[in-house]
């Protein structure tokens, strides 16, 4: 990659930038900032300071370390400019940040040793008071947070745009084993991580009407007059690199009203009245994903995604006329990536930008447009590719509209031109979807619009140009490429599994954690004895704290030598938690009947949220709930098998659950998963992947060797076959070894107190229409799952093998992803910049 020559910046007073009495690394240095932030920040002595206290103290002390890089990063774009990449999300699942930004600055012990001198002999204890930030839900949040922290470690300038979620998605308790959502208050102690700036607020519009008029030159233009405003106050969160003085930002919006108190209304006794404009913006970043079930909910998704997408199109365009660069070089200053289909309203606004409000003409606005945008499908699921109803964009966004109807004649006229005649093209291609109720679909405009699509697997991009963009594919086909997803080796190695790490940075440096590809390094080890040993009594000792985590959370005692077999992921039929849950209850079967021979011991580890209106997710929740219960009351289950649900999954608990897994379940159906990110965090830890040629299991197993992954089931083409000849999963039941009792013991209530109405629904599902072949790829699966106990009876061949998917996961590393965004889509170039405190 093209890199451009480091710019020093001479930093010339102490106040301005690196203020040495808040920029030193020492334990004294932790220490004196933690002393001042507890006496001037929170106005708290040493002796009556709280863990809480404490943890804020040092979250202060380490921001005030990531300023100096965070300042001169942004003085350093504004003094030699260069390409930024402005990452578009729904989401950011970040994580905790106070550990991941001590390893960063390489201050852990440091730290530590600071908060010794406070009396907190357990580090761990202050890390665990941090919250969870409620940025974001899933793989898609997470992926965005993998890559900020990728792009400040490869040194490319970079800007996540997003939203401040004040409530994030919603906090899952289990109670009589069914999913029970309530607030994520994550912000109500504070978060010292983030840098509000209301002086770089923008106002969105929502609502109105147009106006045709003719400006100054005697040109036609258009106005739009909306009949709502919104206010995006910005809060910046400093993403740091790797040892590195690049110092990216996420940028977060919030919602503020553009009059917050009508003073007349409130004196005549309307108290609501008083504040409705209030309440009314600011749940624009009140909760992740509103339910959509509702025609409010919808209409408040909407204007989400226009809301945050407006801000952060209208902050790339001031950031160019401070500078005093040309509107015209947008292209060249700015590489604006869309995460998924939420922000695919960018396109329309980036085209009403600078039309309406810069003046451009069409064309040089859509050559802006069209050289600024790229487009990163993650889902073939219908359901996930948004539409919208003309009539509600209309109401909400009715510029925006008129500009997607003109993209749209321009682009249908285009594809008119290739296939003269052929009307059925148009319809499937057209951006306005009229096969039923007039929609916009959000998908066809960013894919018209951009000038790459990429999906993020080999499999799933090839689906992206077969299946879901066809015609498209065919129009353009140097338009479309494959990223495969990547994760950090930082957090999800470095940072969660130290002992795993120390092991690995005693046999090969620790020059793996800056360049994940040296990880290779570790396969000169996988005929070592003695090495293998200590391999698998670190897995061990890793193993024990997770089972003093479950036991602490949720009463059950599990054994650590016992196979840790897990699965944690968002709850979804294709993802196929059910599946997992059936061979369960085959394995107590077997052990209840006495033929269980060679079976491994086993605790299988469950965890995941279901969408609050998702009946069939929450469904399975339930079932397994169920089973948990079941299995881990019998007696005849002791040393054998134990099944646990850990309520709440989220970034700080898979920080625990990645490190001690042992068997990690990849077993959605062949097609539905794009890549999957999880599988690859198991893969860096050392667990062997049980699954399906689905997303990014096809490019695990070909990287770590089909001997170290354990595959079973149907393929796409024969699901498609299956499909084609009519599946009627009823006739397999008796066809499969075990699955009748299997069924038979769900439908009798074992699992339900007697209950044989409870799981009817799931059992109807499965039995009757099987949308995801569950029962199709059931007797594969055991098979697999012996093939697995067969595997752990051989301790020294288990360690082998798991050192091989160590070994050979570089390749999935963030950093490789976001090189690849770079070269193939973003031209985005490494810009290091070096810092001088020297004084002229």
């Amino acid at each position: 990659m093209t890199e451009h020559q480091p710019l020093t910046l001479r930093l010339p007073t102490p106040g301005c930038y690196a203020d040495p009495d808040r920029s030193g690394l020492t334990a004294d240095d932790v220490f004196d900032g933690m002393t001042e932030h507890l006496f001037y920040t929170l106005g708290k002595l040493a002796p009556s300071a709280s863990r809480h206290d404490l943890y804020m103290a040092l979250s202060y002390a380490v921001r005030d370390r990531l300023m100096t890089r965070y300042l001169a990063g942004i003085e350093a774009i504004v003094a030699s400019p260069a390409r930024v990449v402005a990452y578009l999300s729904a989401e950011f699942l970040v994580g905790p940040q106070l550990g991941n930004n001590l390893l960063m600055l390489g201050i852990r012990e440091e730290a530590a040793e600071a908060l010794r001198r406070f009396g907190i002999n357990d580090f761990e204890d202050i890390l665990e008071v941090e919250e969870e930030p409620g940025l974001g839900n899933g793989g898609l949040g997470r992926l965005a947070a993998c890559f900020l922290e990728s792009l400040a470690s490869l040194e490319i300038p970079a800007t996540g745009y997003g939203i401040r979620y004040e409530f994030g998605i919603f906090d899952q308790l289990i109670r009589d084993g069914w999913q029970v959502e309530i607030t994520d208050k994550w912000l109500k102690g504070g978060w010292p991580w983030e840098i509000p700036h209301p002086d770089q607020a923008c106002f969105v519009g929502f609502g109105g009407h147009t106006e045709n008029y003719r400006d100054t030159n005697g040109c036609l233009r258009v106005r739009w007059v909306p009949e709502e405003t919104a206010i995006g106050v910005p809060h910046d969160v400093p993403v740091l690199g790797y040892r590195v003085n690049t110092c990216d930002r996420l940028r977060l919006w919030r919602a503020e009203a553009t009059e917050t108190f009508d003073f007349y209304a409130f004196n005549i006794g309307d108290y609501y009245g008083a504040v409705e404009e209030k309440v009314g913006s600011e749940n624009l970043s009140k909760v992740l994903y509103p339910n959509d079930g509702t025609d409010e909910g919808r209409r408040l998704r909407l204007k989400q995604q226009h809301f945050f997408v407006s801000c952060s199109l209208q902050d790339m365009l001031r950031s160019l006329e401070v500078r005093a660069i040309p509107i015209q070089e947008f292209p060249s200053h700015w590489a604006v990536q869309l995460n998924d289909t939420h922000p695919a309203i960018a396109v329309a606004e980036l085209m009403r930008l600078l039309l309406d409000e810069k003046h451009l003409e069409w064309e040089e606005a859509w050559r802006i447009t069209s050289q600024s945008l790229s487009y990163t499908n993650h889902t073939l699921l219908p359901e996930a590719l948004e539409k919208w109803g003309i009539e509600l964009f209309g109401s909400l966004l009715p510029r925006h509209l008129q500009l997607i109807y003109e993209i749209n004649r321009r682009f249908i006229q285009q594809v008119r031109l290739r296939y003269p005649g052929d009307n059925e093209i148009l319809r499937r291609v057209s951006i306005i979807d009229e096969d039923g109720p007039k929609a916009v679909r959000m998908a066809h405009l960013a894919t018209v619009a951009s000038h790459h699509v990429n999906g993020v697997a080999k499999l799933h991009s090839s689906l992206v140009k077969t299946q879901l963009f066809p015609d498209f594919a065919a129009l353009w086909p140097e338009k479309f490429t494959n990223v495969t997803n990547g994760v950090t080796p930082r957090r999800w190695v470095a940072l969660s599994n130290p002992l795993l790490s120390g092991l690995i940075t005693e046999a090969i440096g620790e020059g793996w954690i800056r360049d994940f590809s040296r990880i290779q390094e570790l396969e000169a080890f996988s005929g070592d004895a003695g090495f293998l040993e200590r391999w698998g009594a670190t897995k061990l000792a890793v193993k024990h704290h997770l089972a003093n985590y479950i036991h602490r959370h949720t009463g059950v005692l599990v054994d650590p030598a016992s196979m840790f077999d897990v699965q944690v992921k968002r709850i979804h039929e294709y993802k196929r938690q059910h599946l997992n849950a059936l061979q369960v209850i085959a394995l107590y079967l077997r052990i209840k009947n006495g033929t269980a021979g060679g079976e491994a011991p086993r605790t299988v580890i469950f965890g995941g949220k279901a969408a609050p209106g998702y009946y069939m997710a929450k469904l399975i929740i339930r079932f397994l709930s169920a089973i948990a219960e079941t299995v881990n009351a019998d007696p005849d289950m002791q040393g054998r098998l134990r099944v646990i649900f850990l309520p709440n999954y989220n970034v700080k608990l898979g920080e625990k659950v990645y490190p001690a897994a042992d068997l990690s379940e990849q077993i959605s159906t062949a097609g539905k998963e794009a890549s999957g990110t999880g599988n690859m965090k198991f893969a860096m830890n050392g667990a062997l992947t049980i699954g399906t040629l689905d997303g990014a299991n096809v490019e695990i197993r070909e990287r770590v060797g089909a001997a170290n992954f354990f595959l079973f089931g149907k393929t796409t083409e024969d699901l498609a076959d299956l499909h084609e000849r009519g599946y009627r999963p009823w006739e397999l039941v008796n066809d499969i070894a075990e699955l009748p009792e299997v069924l038979r013991l769900v439908e009798q209530g074992h699992f339900s107190s007697g209950d044989t109405d409870l799981f009817r629904p799931l059992l109807q599902n499965l039995t009757g229409r099987d949308p995801f072949f569950v029962l199709a790829d059931f007797d594969a699966y055991l098979k697999a799952q012996a093939a697995v106990s067969q595997a752990w009876s051989d301790p020294g061949g288990w360690n082998r093998m798991a050192l091989l998917n160590v070994a050979r996961s570089g390749y999935f590393s963030s950093d490789r992803s976001v090189d690849e965004y770079a070269e193939k889509i973003w031209r985005a170039h490494p810009f290091p910049v070096r810092i001088s405190c020297e004084l002229d």
